[in-house]
């Protein structure tokens, strides 16, 4: 079972990072949005039938929990670190995300997958949140943030405008970044 060794704040008041001491998944990433998408996951299921939780981010050695704006984190912090605890490690198995795999053929997205790996997605994890491409087509890339991304403001205008800059410069001016 996972143990929680520290909690976090993010950029997103909104959002709390759980760190625990050994990974919870093996590789990829989970997200869930609402309790409907979670059905399924032992993890992310426990932690919306919490109450006001607005999404579920996790991977590797933390996850972090989105709630309602105006829910207060008093009520919620402990049964989230009880939920995390309690979770079996086996059942947590995780495997990639289907959609940057499945976008693997194009030269240019695979360059635009390095890119984002090596300088956006490390610093977006620090602060208790990811990135998935959505789709690339043209020269439009669509993303989704998650985790305590997927709520915050600065995701959805800094955030993306860097992350659209940094492309433009090394892969290609004609580049376009919207989020969904």
């Amino acid at each position: 079972m996972p143990k929680v060794v520290n909690i976090e704040p993010t950029p997103n008041p909104d959002a709390l990072k759980f760190i625990v001491q050994r990974p919870i998944l093996r590789s990829g990433t989970r997200s869930f949005r609402d309790f409907a998408s979670a059905v399924g996951d032992p993890l992310g299921s426990s932690i919306f039938a919490l109450g006001p939780v607005t999404s579920v981010f996790y991977m590797d050695r933390f996850v972090t929990v989105n709630k309602q704006a105006d829910a207060e984190w008093t009520g919620l912090i402990d049964p989230i670190c009880e939920a995390i605890e309690d979770l079996q490690m086996e059942a947590a198995d995780g495997t990639a995300l289907p959609a940057a795999a499945a976008l693997d053929d194009d030269e240019k997205l695979n360059r635009i997958n390095a890119l984002l790996e090596e300088r956006i997605r490390p610093g977006l994890a620090g602060d208790g949140g990811g990135l998935e491409i959505i789709s690339f087509e043209g020269n439009t890339l669509q993303i989704s943030y998650h985790g305590a991304c997927g709520s915050c403001p600065s995701s959805t205008t800094g955030t993306l405008r860097y992350i659209e800059s940094m492309l433009q410069e090394e892969v290609d001016p004609e580049i376009r970044v919207i989020s969904y």
